[in-house]
């Protein structure tokens, strides 16, 4: 998610779920063929599995850039054809591009000819008019004959004039069971659901019709809903059994960004929903805020937000 899921959410996303794959920004092509690389590819290892989300419609730049990002040891590259803002479209590429297959498939060759690792595409069910079964299951059939096996569907179509990008996550109603469809009637493909899903609950009502679901605005707001996902979705225990925990897992990553000029802001932002729901929550997210953006701003900023927080029951340590 563009100005969410940078490299510091990523990596306190990690701290939650040692599974679940994660995703960058969407970057252009051209943004790492002419612009600072190294600040939009490089990540922390434990990251991983980690995948770069691409956006760009011209096959050769679309090569160059999987190259890039197979050098930086990504372990999937997904292509954005699913952002319907307006800056999107002005370079030809997201959501517009579901009118373009066939642009998307040269894509893909191209990129699969330059790497090795998997190309992914993220989509939608539709865009305005354009938005029946038929339609999308025409989108898919081109795209995967070029080599994508693996589609993550945003379940509701985008209107590419007329709402904003924020209007398009809400506006158009959910279908669910167009994807649904599609997994039935192409067994063959890895149908991923996404949109308005909120608890792990309705991840594992999904999973019973498809084989994956990606989770986006709502495990930002509300990140510890990642913390579940290791028990429920893969049979793994949990490394962090409460918030607190959490918290101080961080330290060490923060101090060391500190020591390499970034502000504390920085990172903290991404951990002022940690406390979604919980007593003491705005508290939390005011003292974050406010103090983290000062000069000198350290983790007792953290430590002192804490102070506001009901502290979880510790797990009972068990001597075996």
């Amino acid at each position: 998610m563009l100005d969410c899921t940078d490299r510091h959410a990523r990596y306190f996303m990690r701290k939650l779920s040692r599974h679940a794959m994660l995703y960058t920004e969407m970057i252009t092509a051209n943004a790492l063929i002419f612009g600072d690389r190294d600040r939009h590819l490089r990540f922390d290892k434990q990251e991983h599995p980690l995948a770069l989300q691409l956006g760009g419609s011209e096959p050769e730049a679309m090569a160059q850039a999987s190259e890039f990002a197979a050098e930086y040891g990504y372990d999937e590259i997904n292509i954005n054809v699913g952002c319907p803002s307006d800056r999107v479209q002005s370079g030809s590429f997201g959501a517009c591009l579901m009118a373009e297959p066939a642009i998307v498939a040269a894509c893909v060759k191209a990129m699969r000819a330059a790497v090795d690792i998997p190309i992914t595409v993220k989509t939608r069910i539709g865009i305005d008019e354009a938005d029946t079964y038929t339609q999308l299951e025409e989108f898919v059939n081109q795209v995967s004959a070029a080599g994508v096996s693996t589609f993550i569907i945003h379940a509701r179509k985008a209107w590419l004039k007329g709402l904003s990008p924020k209007e398009n996550r809400d506006v158009p109603p959910l279908d669910y069971e167009r994807v649904y469809q599609l997994k039935r009637e192409h067994p063959e493909l890895e149908i991923i659901i996404n949109g308005g899903i909120k608890t792990i609950e309705e991840c594992q009502q999904h999973l019973e019709q498809v084989d994956g679901v990606m989770l986006g605005r709502e495990v930002y707001h509300n990140p510890w809903l990642l913390s579940e996902v290791d028990q429920a979705i893969y049979g793994h225990t949990s490394e962090l059994q409460t918030r607190e925990q959490a918290v101080a897992s961080m330290q060490p990553y923060i101090e060391q960004q500190l020591a390499n000029d970034t502000y504390l802001k920085h990172v903290s932002r991404h951990m002022i929903g940690l406390y979604h729901g919980r007593p003491g929550a705005r508290h939390w997210r005011r003292t974050l805020s406010e103090k983290s953006c000062k000069e000198g701003a350290d983790f007792e900023v953290l430590n002192e937000a804490l102070s506001f927080v009901t502290r979880e029951p510790q797990p009972i340590a068990v001597n075996t």
